[in-house]
């Protein structure tokens, strides 16, 4: 059971390498397993095996051109988000949120603050992320919040464990953008 305290305020900063750890656990929980399960965002009947790796967070941590944006509520990780910045774009990949917390507001708000640092702190015009194109519910989550559908597809690494291990074999990403700094 979910003891945290609801009301408590939500820290922003930016990872550090001692994150790491914790950062892998959230993002594994929020998307396999059947701790993914008591959220929306789970990706368990789709693949099974990990979803990231350390080595993969770490690169997104101590990387020149990203930052990974921690979320903490009463001393614990709660949220993570990459941004990297691209020519001309921001990237915003590896969300999650704690599975128990979702759905009450705070994917929002950490998706509208990676969108005002991309656009304040690195001047980017447009948020890009790619996502599975069989989520048709996260992209219309995405959707409702400006993003658009591009029909821009890349294939799933199929073959590739560190990605996680399909159950069909129709998987690909699908490029969603969003312009930002405009009301």
């Amino acid at each position: 059971m979910d003891t945290m305290n609801h009301s408590a305020p939500h820290v922003f900063r930016t990872a550090v390498p001692a994150d790491v750890p914790a950062l892998v656990g959230l993002i594994e929980s929020a998307y396999r397993g059947d701790s993914s399960r008591a959220g929306w965002t789970t990706e368990a009947d789709l693949l099974e095996g990990q979803r990231i790796d350390a080595e993969g967070v770490a690169a997104v941590v101590g990387g020149t051109a990203s930052r990974m944006v921690v979320v903490e509520s009463d001393g614990g990780i709660v949220a993570c988000c990459q941004l990297e910045k691209r020519d001309g774009h921001a990237y915003f990949g590896m969300f999650a949120v704690r599975p128990s917390l979702q759905g009450a507001g705070l994917g929002r708000v950490v998706l509208a603050e990676a969108e005002r640092f991309a656009n304040e702190e690195w001047d980017a015009d447009e948020m890009h992320m790619t996502v599975i194109s069989a989520r048709e519910d996260l992209i219309a989550w995405y959707e409702r919040r400006g993003y658009a559908r591009t029909g821009e597809m890349t294939p799933f690494p199929y073959g590739q464990d560190r990605f996680g291990r399909p159950t069909r074999g129709d998987l690909q990403f699908e490029l969603l953008v969003k312009k930002l700094g405009q009301s």
